[in-house]
């Protein structure tokens, strides 16, 4: 099961809406309060609670005017009748005149206005808004747990183990298909085949503890490679943020084995051994040194060889059809 994007669509509609608002006030930039500017006031007379009466200045109507009008009762004292400076006993407010349309001259009284409803180009800012920020905090708390379950570092520590343990099975497997393929070939004999003996030589040189180590290697190997293919969405945040949350359930379980299986091959040691091991099984690289080496080795101990021999025969084959390169479990 994929993950469903479902906060990205939510923040791509709130901005779509967002974008249609701009559009509509664009179009109708002054729909809604009429034109206006501010002009000082008279207030003739005035009450405790704003209401008063004021004269103005019209100079559409070139004549002065006089009105109801809502004071601000807050304002200084000084402004206010018999304290304010006017010759006529009058106090001072400002306010606006409308000055456009057929109401041009009049007041417009901001406080005494009825609330208008919201128009299409508020609706569609609000909306927009609103959307965009459900988007954005719904798509980091929904993206929060899959971002902590990231385990890069861990999965990169198992790539490498899974890399030594099957290097060293391959090393090892190869070796013994060395000397069985010599073995078909020659025998040791009075005059014994050179390169069986030489892949003879590379096994004892690898000691018995390469058997054992390349068991464990397969063994490990096997048990690690599926859990890096269920680990995969910890390997990094991009994987983590597009797998579903039935990848991300598996991935998580198959970490805490990886974690179990790390602490217990650092314990054991184990990849400084597959490490040794491919060392020690590679040896016989350089044929001519080899085969010096081999020779000798030999004829100082001729049973040994024939008693490992002996031990490799009843091995059962590797189960291989043609010789498999070395992976590297890179992601």
């Amino acid at each position: 099961m994929r993950h469903i994007p479902f906060f990205r669509w939510v923040l791509t509609i709130g901005f779509a809406v967002f974008a249609c608002s701009v559009g509509v006030y664009a179009i109708a930039p002054d729909a809604g309060l009429p034109a206006t500017r501010q002009i000082d006031l008279a207030v003739v007379h005035e009450k405790a609670d704003g209401t008063c009466r004021v004269r103005w200045s019209d100079p559409y109507g070139k004549r002065t005017r006089e009105g109801p009008y809502h004071c601000d009762p807050d304002r200084g004292a000084s402004l206010k009748a018999p304290y304010y400076g006017d010759s006529r006993g009058y106090g001072w407010e400002s306010g606006f005149m409308v000055t456009e349309g057929p109401d041009r001259g009049e007041l417009y009284d901001l406080d005494a206005a009825p609330a208008e409803d919201l128009g299409t180009a508020d609706t569609l800012l609000v909306l927009g808004v609103l959307l965009i920020l459900a988007g954005l905090v719904g798509g980091n708390l929904r993206a929060l747990p899959r971002v902590l379950g990231v385990e890069a570092r861990l999965v990169r520590r198992a790539i490498r183990l899974a890399e030594a343990a099957g290097w060293a099975y391959e090393d090892y497997a190869e070796a013994v298909d060395a000397v069985r393929d010599a073995g078909r070939r020659g025998e040791l004999g009075a005059a014994p085949d050179p390169g069986l003996v030489r892949a003879l030589w590379v096994l004892r040189e690898a000691g018995p503890q390469a058997q054992a180590a390349a068991a464990t290697a397969r063994e490990l190997a096997d048990r690690l490679r599926p859990l890096l293919e269920e680990a995969a969405p910890a390997a990094g945040l991009r994987d983590r943020l597009r797998a579903g949350p039935v990848a991300r359930a598996d991935a998580e379980a198959a970490v805490a084995e990886l974690r179990r299986l790390l602490a217990d091959a650092e314990r054991r040691g184990l990849q400084e051994r597959f490490a040794q091991t491919s060392v020690d099984l590679l040896r016989g690289q350089d044929a001519d040194r080899a085969a010096l080496a081999a020779g000798a080795d030999f004829e100082r101990d001729p049973e040994a060889y024939r008693r490992l021999l002996e031990d490799l025969a009843p091995l059962e084959p590797a189960n291989r059809s043609e010789p498999r390169p070395r992976r590297r479990w890179r992601r």
